[in-house]
């Protein structure tokens, strides 16, 4: 026999679940798709030429979790810490990647990505 105690019980466990499920997901702040044409570093992988999502996923503070993924957002290619840094004001506002030196022959890294609609960026960390 069920009583009403433990139907109530088992309600708010399920709502309390049901909410964690929701909050689990990412909040996804700045967004651009971005397309390349050519090959470009980042850290872990290479981006060959072609388009891609830029998307922070959660953020404040001195770090900042970007992810990115094939333009459609099937394919992920980098998930991890950013450091947020200023756009320099001497930066035009259309410029929205930094690269980075690299030696002859191979890709040059993307150092920082400046989201369009914001005056931060997200400087990628290599190692």
């Amino acid at each position: 026999m069920v009583n009403r105690n433990s139907l109530t019980v088992a309600f708010a466990a399920a709502l309390l679940i049901t909410g964690l499920g929701v909050s689990a997901h990412a909040w996804v702040g700045q967004r651009n798709t971005l397309t390349f044409g050519a090959s470009l570093a980042i850290p872990g992988a290479v981006l060959a030429p072609g388009s891609y999502r830029f998307e922070q996923v959660t953020g404040g503070g001195s770090t900042d979790v970007v992810r990115i993924t094939s333009a459609d957002g099937r394919t992920n290619y980098f998930m991890g810490f950013t450091r947020s840094v200023d756009r320099p004001r001497n930066l035009p506002a259309n410029r929205v990647v930094v690269l980075g030196e690299a030696a002859a022959g191979t890709p040059p890294p993307i150092a920082i990505w400046y989201p369009s609609d914001g005056d931060r960026g997200h400087e990628f960390i290599y190692r």
